[in-house]
C-alpha cells in the first residue's frame, strides 16, 4: 500500500510559482507580487496549543511554528502552489517567518487516515532498501499514467533520510528525494506518521533538497509536539471494540 498522492506532485513553487500566477492570470510581476502579498496577509495561522479537527489529534507548537487550518491549508497549495483540489488535508504547519514564494518556502502538510489500528510488531523486519526499490519501479511505471492526467513525470531519486520506527512514541518518519519533470532543483519529502488509536496522523513537508537540513531539524523538533488526544492515543487501543489495520507500518511509507 503506497501513499503516492500525497507526494503533491505539481508544487508550484519548486518550477517558479510566479511564473505559473503570471501566465495564469495574465499579471505583471509587480501584479503577481502583489497577489502573493495579499494572500498571505489573508492567512490566519495559530500558535501554540491547537486542535486537528476530524482527527482527535493536538499540536503543542513553540514559537517557531504555526498552524494553518484546512481552508487556508487548502487554499496555500491549490491558489498559491498550484496543486489540484484535495480534500483530506486538514491544515498545514508552517514555520514563523512563512513565505509563500520565497526559494525557502517549506509547509508540513496535516491529514489523518482512519483505517484502523496498525500493528508494529514487524516494524523491525523491514528491508527498507528492497521497499525503496520496489517503489521507485512503481513510480516509474506510474508515469505515462501522470503524463497524460497533465502532470509532469516523476523519478524517486532515493532516501533523503531512511525510514525510522520509534517504538516508544510510536512514530514513523522517513524523508525522500524526488525529481519532478527533469527539474534541476530536486525535491524533498519529509513524512511523519504518528500512529493512534483508530488510524494514523500524516504529515509531509514539501521543499526542495538544498533545504534538508532546516528542514530535518525542524521536523524532528515537531516530532514531541504531535500527540493525538487522550482516549485516541495508540495505547488506547481496545481489541474488543477496536478495528485493525489490514497493513502494518511498511505499508505507510
Amino acid at each position: 500500500m503506497t501513499r503516492t498522492s500525497i507526494l503533491f506532485a505539481a508544487l508550484a513553487f519548486l518550477i517558479g510559482v510566479s511564473s505559473s500566477v503570471q501566465a495564469e492570470e495574465k499579471m505583471t510581476e509587480e501584479q503577481v507580487q502583489q497577489w502573493f502579498a495579499e494572500f498571505t496577509e489573508s492567512l490566519d495561522p495559530q500558535r501554540g496549543e491547537t486542535t486537528v479537527p476530524g482527527a482527535s489529534a493536538e499540536f503543542r507548537l513553540g514559537d517557531a511554528f504555526a498552524f494553518l487550518d484546512a481552508n487556508d491549508a487548502r487554499r496555500l497549495l491549490e491558489e498559491a502552489w498550484g496543486n489540484p483540489p484535495d480534500p483530506s488535508v486538514l491544515g498545514a504547519i508552517i514555520p514563523y517567518d512563512f513565505d509563500p514564494i520565497g526559494t525557502s518556502a517549506w509547509a508540513v502538510i496535516v491529514e489523518y487516515e482512519e483505517d484502523g489500528y496498525v500493528e508494529d510488531g514487524d516494524a523491525a523486519e523491514i528491508n527498507y532498501d528492497e521497499l525503496l526499490a520496489s517503489m521507485q519501479e512503481e513510480t516509474s511505471a506510474s508515469n505515462s499514467a501522470r503524463i497524460e492526467a497533465g502532470y509532469s513525470g516523476l523519478e524517486l531519486i532515493g532516501w533523503a533520510e531512511p525510514p525510522y520506527y520509534d517504538p516508544d512514541s510510536h512514530k514513523l518518519y522517513w524523508a525522500k528525494e524526488i525529481s519532478f519533470g527533469g527539474n534541476s532543483r530536486h525535491t524533498l519529502n519529509y513524512s511523519i506518521r504518528a500512529l493512534g488509536r483508530r488510524g494514523v496522523l500524516v504529515l509531509n513537508a514539501v521543499g526542495g533538497m538544498d533545504q534538508l537540513s532546516t528542514i530535518q531539524t525542524a521536523m524532528q523538533d515537531l516530532l514531541p509536539m504531535v500527540a493525538f488526544e487522550e482516549g485516541s492515543r495508540y495505547v488506547d487501543f481496545d481489541p474488543d471494540v477496536d478495528q485493525v489495520a489490514a497493513y502494518g507500518i511498511g505499508a505507510l511509507v
